[in-house]
């Protein structure tokens, strides 16, 4: 398991042995089923969570709608992010969505890694970096693209996702209504089949 959180820490930073171990050592492995709230409205972020194995997502509620904002998979992370950093109340739901085990690293531990450990620290900035860099890209996309093109690209992107993950999730994330969503899905079920141009 701890590979596939070294490879992760690879992209960012070349982290010392011993650092690497303070942080495995400060951090705990967790199992939870499907549809487990990590953390609810109004809850403190105490938290930040890395996929080991299984799904799961980020949403916010407007009216009786669920907003989804993030899915993540093995090797991602995924927390209440602004809730964790502030102490402020969480505005968001993290949830699995199938069985999942993941690393968890509570704020105080991490505070204290940070004061001890310069490169951790540094990781820590450019790994909050990245996922503002990936929240502004993704926020333009949805702007920029049109249904269709969120839809192809996202699947093109993260095939697997496609059987994984409720159809009902993907549509929210990709801010596509269910029957647009079911429609493309059928399209490009019938041009694999017949190599007609539907989704060109």
């Amino acid at each position: 398991m701890v590979a596939i959180l070294q490879k992760y820490i690879d992209q960012f930073i070349d982290l010392p042995a011993e650092e690497l171990e303070a942080l495995i050592n400060s951090i705990e492995v967790r199992s939870v089923d499907k549809k487990v709230r990590l953390t609810d409205v109004n809850e403190t972020e105490k938290y930040l969570y890395f996929v080991i194995k299984g799904l799961a997502r980020k949403f916010f509620v407007k009216g009786k709608e669920e907003i989804i904002t993030q899915i993540a998979k093995e090797g991602e992370l995924i927390s209440s992010s602004v809730s964790y950093f502030s102490g402020n109340p969480s505005g968001y739901v993290v949830e699995t969505i199938e069985p999942t085990t993941f690393y968890s690293l509570h704020h105080d531990k991490a505070e204290q890694l940070y004061s001890r450990y310069p490169k951790l620290e540094r990781l820590s900035r450019l790994i909050i970096t990245e996922l503002f860099l990936q929240k502004e890209v993704w926020e333009l996309e949805r702007i920029r693209y049109s249904t269709k093109e969120r839809f192809l690209r996202f699947m093109n992107e993260n095939p697997e996702l496609f059987q994984r993950v409720p159809q009902k999730y993907l549509a929210s994330y990709l801010n596509i209504k269910p029957e647009t969503f079911s429609r493309l899905k059928h399209l490009l079920r019938t041009k694999k089949n017949s190599d007609a141009p539907y989704l060109k």
